[in-house]
């Protein structure tokens, strides 16, 4: 494996829409999509109305990596080998002892099946992504309500908080103005919305006319991928690609063969015939990666062209481009533009009010970094019988590394690069820091503990 990576050697440029080529603001997108999922259950499923009132520190519970376990109603924060760093029940944090109680020091249960990526089951629930973050505070809140109301000891909420996942992002919804999210998204972009800088754009152009050929695969919807492209990129975003792929359904774009995910073409948003192969570029509804791949190879003239994806979701889009295709992949975090200014001190303690971190109810700075979770990619792991605490990476931390080439924060980090600019990719050979760009988070760097976790 080469130690540099370039955009200049990739014939193809791939991206993911949500929270990659278009960013949220993500404390308004956040409040949106808590109170969506919390009006469901409070209305449609009689949980209690104490879900919908939220208070802006509420939402530091928000971090991604967090696992749920869905019978225990227990979020975990885990190590890279398994075990157990963090964890809460409910909204609770919990104490090393209870950990210790309850887990153990050893590798979780379902470590071996998260880690292979499949983060759905009835047993736990996987949260890497902005859309699913605001939920996995509901999901905390609710185990709350149970707690005090019905004292139980085992949880069967989650059967609900699927329902209200689906209602406000089913594919009709979007049409039919169902849901919250949707008709909210709709009525007010600029309030959810950021603008793709012209930098950017002008980069995408630049890719075009270097001769890349450019694909957008979202899993969002052909209608709610239109307003968020007309407004994040214009009226006339089509230009910028060469393929378009809304309802992509990832991971299973990537890992599904063509007989069990063909594309389809659409009409008036409506999803039409399957299609045996795809022959031309234009704009298509699900597929999978095999399909798209050779008609890759057709349009660039070479057996094995080189693809390079960007995206979010180390579920959905990092891990499967890499571990079914074979893509390069460049991981979007945006954990990193709050590493070195939202990290509090021990020493920093003066109450957040009188930083001037809320205005109004609204946070100012993302809520990058959770005093409740601490960092993202490392943590104390706490001596047993008076052992020395020892530092250790997180299991998100690690997953970047494996499976991510670079990792940046936004697209706008690199957009004045030059295409030829050689990056420092994650390797083996490399550092564990080497492929962050343009600067690894301060909590993989030395003498930074200090700074890093509370």
């Amino acid at each position: 494996m080469q130690q540099h990576f370039s955009l200049a050697e990739c014939d193809v440029v791939g991206f993911d829409l949500d929270h990659t080529l278009c960013r949220y603001h993500l404390p308004q997108s956040a409040r949106l999509i808590y109170d969506s999922f919390a009006q469901y259950l409070v209305t449609e499923k009689g949980y209690d109305e104490d879900l919908l009132t939220l208070s802006p520190d509420n939402l530091d519970f928000c971090c991604k990596g967090l696992v749920l376990d869905i019978e225990e109603g227990n979020f975990l924060k885990l190590a890279e080998d398994g075990t157990v760093l963090r964890a809460s029940h409910g909204t609770k944090s919990m104490t090393f002892e209870e950990i210790l109680e309850i887990y153990g020091r050893k590798e979780w249960k379902h470590f071996n099946t998260v880690s292979g990526m499949v983060s759905r089951t009835a047993k736990y629930y996987l949260y890497d992504n902005y859309f699913d973050l605001p939920g996995a505070l509901l999901c905390a809140r609710v185990v709350d309500s149970l707690d005090q109301h019905d004292g139980q000891k085992k949880y069967d909420f989650w059967k609900d908080m699927v329902a209200a996942i689906q209602h406000n992002y089913k594919i009709s919804a979007f049409k039919e103005d169902c849901g919250m999210y949707f008709p909210e998204v709709k009525n007010h972009p600029d309030k959810y919305l950021q603008r793709c800088p012209e930098s950017v754009k002008k980069w995408l152009k630049q890719l075009k006319n270097a001769g890349k050929i450019l694909l957008l695969i979202t899993s969002s919807h052909s209608d709610y991928c239109k307003l968020l492209c007309e407004h994040v990129l214009g009226n006339d975003f089509e230009e910028y690609f060469d393929i378009l792929i809304t309802n992509a359904l990832k991971p299973g774009f990537f890992s599904h063969t063509p007989n069990q995910r063909p594309f389809r073409t659409l009409e008036n948003d409506e999803e039409q015939e399957a299609l045996l192969s795809l022959d031309k570029p234009g704009w298509y509804s699900q597929g999978n990666a095999t399909q798209l791949y050779d008609l890759l190879k057709k349009m660039t003239g070479k057996l094995d062209p080189k693809v390079v994806y960007f995206g979010d979701s180390m579920h959905s889009d990092i891990f499967p481009a890499r571990h079914y295709s074979n893509w390069e992949t460049v991981f979007i975090l945006e954990e990193l533009l709050g590493d070195n200014s939202t990290v509090p001190t021990k020493a920093d303690s003066e109450p957040l009010e009188k930083k001037g971190k809320y205005e109004g109810d609204q946070l100012k700075v993302p809520y990058f970094v959770s005093k409740q979770w601490g960092s993202f990619f490392m943590d104390r792991l706490p001596g047993l019988e008076n052992a020395e605490e020892t530092l250790v990476h997180t299991w998100s931390c690690k997953c970047i590394s494996t499976y991510s080439t670079i990792a940046i924060p936004t697209l706008e980090a690199i957009a004045d690069l030059p295409l030829d600019y050689r990056f420092t990719r994650f390797s083996s050979n490399n550092s564990p820091t080497a492929g962050y760009y343009p600067s690894p988070p301060r909590a993989l760097l030395p003498n930074e503990d200090s700074v890093m976790m509370k």
